[in-house]
């Protein structure tokens, strides 16, 4: 059961924003429109079932209330730096 996570859209950037694919044929095909120039990267992670016991997914959920908090108190770091330490993490 997943309790309630105020989830909020305007926490995206301008560069920033969800995206839904769907696997057909072994392609991804985006199903939202998108104004994004021709040849932009876009990082996409896969979505499905998880094995989350419920005190891990307790646990799972105060911790994203926890980071909710930090964003709301402006305790961030930017997404392109964060991604950039994670290309250059799988690289090495």
């Amino acid at each position: 059961m997943h309790t309630g996570l105020a989830l909020h859209t305007a926490c995206y950037t301008a560069s920033m924003f969800p995206l839904k694919a769907r696997v057909r044929n072994g392609r991804l095909i985006v199903d939202t429109a998108t104004t994004l120039p021709d040849g932009t990267e876009v990082d996409l992670v896969a979505v499905g079932d998880d094995d989350l016991d419920d005190t891990e997914r307790a646990a799972l959920h105060r911790a994203l209330l926890e980071a909710e908090a930090e964003v709301d108190a402006g305790e961030t770091i930017p997404a392109e730096e964060v991604l950039a330490h994670l290309r250059a993490r799988r690289s090495a």
